[in-house]
């Protein structure tokens, strides 16, 4: 914990170097804020003039001559009135000042620099060296997209220089193998203009995303029952689930026939207008739906991100209405099943943290401990450790996330497990119990992807684009040496299509070489190499993505063992 206080406090110095560089340089910039961040730092600018990408440089030298002069970092509580005169010609700081609850406001000097802080920094400025400027971009003023654009800053921050540059090799990892340069690479998908944010999946990709579909049905088995609701669906819909009042700024709206309707954020009430089409016995329950749900998510140009951050996506969504005393049960399943996925896809590290109730939460004290025990048995029962975020969960009810940690050691939430008893309490869902009574179902919300497109961008850089075999879009890659071997070329290739692999044929006029390190640029993991010796002997060559090779292989050995890799346990 120390040591961690020891850096935030270092970036967020760093910070406020940035923003005295920045004025120093560009007299008249107005400062609003500049928070911490997960690996360094950024300050939001109204500049008088827009920053361009060569001023980082110059901005990050002069940030470097500020920290030589090791300037000592004062402050505490000043009164408000004598903070907004020191601001008088900022209305962000002034705004800022009178938000703060009570008489006085934080103000941190360096030099002749000051800004509005609340505290927590180095002693002195020679505390912070380890640093670099990455990014400029846009924002808005309280990330309102309507308010006053602005302009942000973005640096990394370490304590230590190797810190800094382990961080800077793994970048340079990371930009390798981003996904979207992948996906162009490996043909899977691309964005237009037409449809900012909202993916194109070529035939490849869309392979890819069929096969993530069908494994999660296979994981599924009958246990579930996979449904599908309507794209669009009445306002009225959305406001008794609650989702028009508190989400309402990322929906898109439409309206039919002069009624206003919400393209759906969410598969949620759609999964309880199923359930209320009839009557149902506690013999039913649980009661499991399953949707691959596509959502629209609106979502500000500055904050999209390939797949990772889109405004159109499918969620493996599944709803279980069940009773309070089948919710442990029911989300050890679910977890079982979180943890095969995450295997099977390679995730060695996965986290999982139980978030319990907020400040402000519906329902009584003993429901919520009711529903957080059931979830926390599930956890222990389990046997994995997981973390407790205290006060992190949803006002309506506790939840577990699922995280993974890739090869290059980020970390990734991925799924989570939410209990619900807010959205069947306001939709007057009722089960019949052996009594005769009536009583509302829990509803769990569970969703292990979490959404398709992000967990196939998060596998791609994952695997740095080496997919598993029967994920693969392309597995088999068949190369013929000369034309003279074309037509043996083709019985190989309709062979191994017939037994379920997806195999292509390069029919290029190419150099052999040039075939192979195509089929290696593009991620495909079995080249079939065939020659007239293959020919003669009835044989192939199978040459593996990392240069490997297997000389004299049977067709029917080479086609069971891609069988073999092809299948889903």
């Amino acid at each position: 914990m120390e040591t961690n206080e020891r850096l935030h406090n270092i970036r967020h110095s760093a910070a406020h170097v940035l923003a005295q560089a920045v004025l120093e340089l560009f007299p008249g910039t107005k400062l609003t804020i500049g928070p911490v961040t997960e690996t360094g730092f950024f300050y939001d600018f109204l500049p008088i003039k827009n920053f361009k990408e060569e001023d980082l440089a110059v901005i990050e030298q002069r940030m470097r001559e500020v920290a030589e002069h090791n300037y000592k970092v004062v402050g505490g509580q000043v009164p408000k009135d004598e903070a907004r005169k020191l601001y008088a010609q900022n209305q962000f700081k002034l705004e800022l000042i009178d938000q703060i609850p009570g008489d006085t406001v934080g103000i941190y000097h360096q030099g002749d620099f000051f800004d509005l802080c609340k505290g927590g920094h180095v002693e002195s400025l020679g505390e912070v060296q380890h640093f670099k400027l990455t990014a400029i971009s846009g924002s808005y003023w309280r990330a309102d997209r309507n308010g006053i654009p602005l302009q942000r800053i973005t640096g990394i921050c370490f304590a230590t220089k190797e810190d800094l540059e382990g961080y800077l090799k793994r970048l340079e990892e990371v930009q390798l193998y981003d996904h979207r340069r992948l996906g162009k690479l490996m043909d899977l998908f691309s964005f237009h203009d037409v449809a900012p944010g909202m993916p194109f999946f070529h035939a490849k990709g869309l392979a890819i995303y069929n096969k993530l579909v069908d494994y999660v049905r296979h994981l599924r088995g009958t246990q579930y029952q996979e449904v599908k609701t309507p794209q669009i669906m009445n306002e009225s819909l959305w406001k008794t689930s609650g989702h028009y009042d508190n989400y309402q700024h990322h929906m898109y709206f439409t309206s039919v026939e002069d009624v206003s309707c919400c393209v759906k954020p969410m598969n949620c009430p759609g999964a309880i207008l199923l359930y209320q089409e009839r009557p149902h016995s506690y013999r039913e329950l649980p009661l499991r739906l399953a949707e691959f749900g596509l959502v629209h998510r609106f979502e500000l140009s500055g904050v999209m991100h390939g797949l990772f951050r889109v405004r159109a996506f499918t969620q493996d969504d599944s709803h279980v209405f069940c009773t309070f005393d089948q919710i442990e049960q029911e989300v050890l399943s679910m977890l079982t099943m979180a943890e095969t996925i995450y295997t099977k896809f390679g995730f060695t590290k996965v986290v999982m943290a139980l978030s319990t109730r907020p400040e402000k939460y519906i329902g009584s004290l003993e429901m919520w401990d009711k529903v957080t025990n059931a979830l926390r048995t599930a956890l222990e029962k389990r046997g994995v450790p997981y973390i407790l975020q205290e006060g992190e969960g949803a006002f309506y009810g506790p939840k577990i996330e699922l995280k993974v940690h890739d090869a290059m050691g980020r970390e990734w939430q991925c799924g989570t497990i939410q209990v619900d008893s807010f959205m069947p309490h306001n939709f007057d869902l009722e089960y019949i119990d052996s009594d005769q009574s009536r009583k509302a179902p829990v509803m769990l919300h569970c969703a292990l992807y979490g959404s398709i497109e992000r967990f196939l961008g998060i596998v791609l850089e994952h695997t740095k684009g080496n997919l598993p075999f029967w994920l693969t879009p392309v597995q088999v890659r068949v190369l013929c040496i000369t034309d003279a071997q074309a037509g043996y070329a083709d019985t190989v290739l309709q062979t191994l299509r017939k037994a379920g692999l997806r195999a292509e044929f390069d029919h290029s006029g190419d150099q052999i070489s040039a075939k192979i390190r195509r089929a290696q640029v593009e991620k495909v993991p079995w080249m079939v190499v065939v020659g007239q010796k293959e020919v003669d002997q009835n044989t192939v060559t199978l040459r593996h993505a990392d240069g490997k090779q297997e000389f004299g292989l049977s067709l029917d050995t080479l086609v069971q063992r891609g069988k073999e890799l092809n299948s889903y346990e």
